[in-house]
């Protein structure tokens, strides 16, 4: 058996606390006042003002329309971060199994063209992207949001080594059942690729959740703004002597951050497994 070294646990501890400090602080900070954060900085023990900041950052309607709700922007970012996940799966499932079982020349010249746009960041991109939206009219939609990201290299990646590891014999078995490529593809590959598809959700909605660049560009419309448009847009409110609301921002970021660990939470054995399987 080995001996427990208490260092190892020391240093263990001590970057947890390092990691859920911040986390604390916006949780604790977003309890007081924002005459308080503005005056004595953050906070590390409750205040009296929580249930009043929350209720007000859920359900009170700002904004410069007055009709936005911390609910609509969260519904926002689900939407979207769901949008990312399930559509990036679908593409790039498809994209491996072209690139795996129909075999045609120069399949793996196109795999590592698609795998090198990895170098272009979205910044890149991000004007051409946005000026094909505008022209087809998609600014201030969700198809606009979603859509023109969902090519993904690293899920294609992903799925095709996940393929490659799948046996031959399920493809002639197949074959022999009368199965065409279609039905090899929802009933055998699918079901097989549960525990990669639920590491690359992960991996994909948490993208899509904190997404912020293209939602500024895509969005001037507060009815699809994001939980990331809002924390920002209430930071910067600064006119003459009026605070910002740092409570409210605190508060918002603290509910951006429940989703994604709740996603990672329900899938987190399946995560694992997705991503250490993949070449058995």
């Amino acid at each position: 058996m080995q001996k427990i070294k208490p260092l190892d646990h020391l240093i263990l501890i001590a970057g947890v606390l390092f990691l859920i400090a911040p986390v604390v602080m916006a949780l604790m900070s977003s309890t007081h006042t924002p005459t308080d954060i503005h005056s004595n900085g953050l906070y590390l023990t409750p205040g009296s003002h929580g249930g009043e900041t929350y209720r007000k950052v859920l359900t009170h309607k700002g904004g410069f329309t007055g009709d936005v709700t911390g609910l609509r922007m969260l519904m926002n970012s689900m939407i979207m971060g769901i949008g990312f996940a399930v559509g990036k799966i679908v593409l790039s499932m498809m994209a491996a199994y072209a690139l795996v079982y129909f075999r045609f020349r120069f399949a793996t010249i196109l795999f590592w063209m698609i795998f090198t746009t990895l170098l272009l960041p979205l910044e890149v991109r991000i004007m051409p992207s946005y000026q094909v939206m505008s022209t087809l009219g998609l600014l201030n939609t969700y198809t606009g949001l979603i859509v023109p990201l969902l090519a993904s290299a690293t899920g294609t990646f992903f799925f095709r080594q996940f393929f490659r590891s799948v046996p031959d014999e399920l493809l002639e078995a197949a074959r022999i059942d009368g199965a065409g490529p279609f039905k090899f593809f929802i009933d055998i590959l699918v079901p097989l690729s549960r525990t990669m598809m639920a590491a690359i959700f992960i991996i994909m909605f948490i993208y899509g959740w904190n997404q912020y660049l293209w939602p500024l560009l895509m969005t001037t419309d507060e009815t699809f703004y994001t939980l990331m448009r809002g924390i920002k847009s209430i930071l910067q409110v600064w006119i003459g002597s009026q605070i910002p609301d740092y409570n409210e921002a605190f508060a918002l970021a603290v509910l951006a951050m429940i989703p994604p660990v709740a996603v990672v939470v329900i899938f987190q054995r399946m995560f694992i497994k997705g991503l250490t399987e993949s070449d058995k």
